[in-house]
């Protein structure tokens, strides 16, 4: 199951680079990220599951984890970076990071009606870059 995880944080990883370097601005960069997380986990249930529910022997939330582990991490900080202001940019990282692995997971099991997804999308981007350019 470790290998099948690192082979998804391998792919979303790739996923979210691309989404974020097509996008132009912040708030783009920031939706597009959001998007690609969200639909990776809608297209790819039982990666994103092996990824993220299923029991494997990685390391995670450490600066000396595996680069794997940590590329997509990245993707999404460099996304969120530009909007933390005050706020420390790894924990509000997090946060977005939580707020999109809770709609991926709602959404996929069906306790949050899938055709509501863009606009709860907008929703989430919006309070983090209402009007980041």
């Amino acid at each position: 199951m470790t290998a099948v995880a690192v082979q998804g944080f391998e792919e979303l990883a790739v996923e979210l680079r691309a989404a974020r370097t097509a996008a132009r601005g912040t708030r783009e960069a920031l939706a597009a990220v959001a998007a690609a997380y969200t639909d990776f986990a809608q297209k790819r249930p039982a990666l994103y599951d092996a990824m993220f529910t299923h029991a494997v022997d990685l390391t995670f939330a450490s600066p000396d984890g595996p680069a794997y582990l940590r590329d997509g991490f990245d993707e999404l900080l460099q996304a969120v970076r530009a909007l933390a202001g005050d706020d420390d940019p790894g924990i509000l990282t997090e946060t977005f990071w939580a707020g999109l692995h809770g709609l991926a997971m709602l959404e996929r099991s069906g306790r949050l009606p899938a055709e509501a997804h863009d606009h709860r999308l907008d929703l989430l981007v919006g309070r983090f870059a209402p009007a980041a350019g």
